[in-house]
């Protein structure tokens, strides 16, 4: 059931991996889970948007 997004790695703008890098640890431990978690979940959704990576992240706490 894994949703693969196409053509949009091409049309987003690149960011820098460093500023990406300080996103993942920031919301890493802002909610608490690792940063691997946060990185698979920006790989899934498609975007580093923070609040779209946030909504991921409350769905899957409301999982547990």
């Amino acid at each position: 059931m894994a949703q693969i997004k196409t053509g949009q790695a091409s049309s987003a703008p690149a960011i820098d991996p460093t500023r990406l890098e300080e996103e993942v640890a920031y919301l890493a431990k802002r909610h608490r889970i690792s940063a691997a978690i946060v990185r698979e979940i920006i790989r899934r959704i498609g975007t580093v948007e923070r609040s779209a990576v946030e909504r991921e992240i409350r769905k899957g706490m409301a999982r547990r």
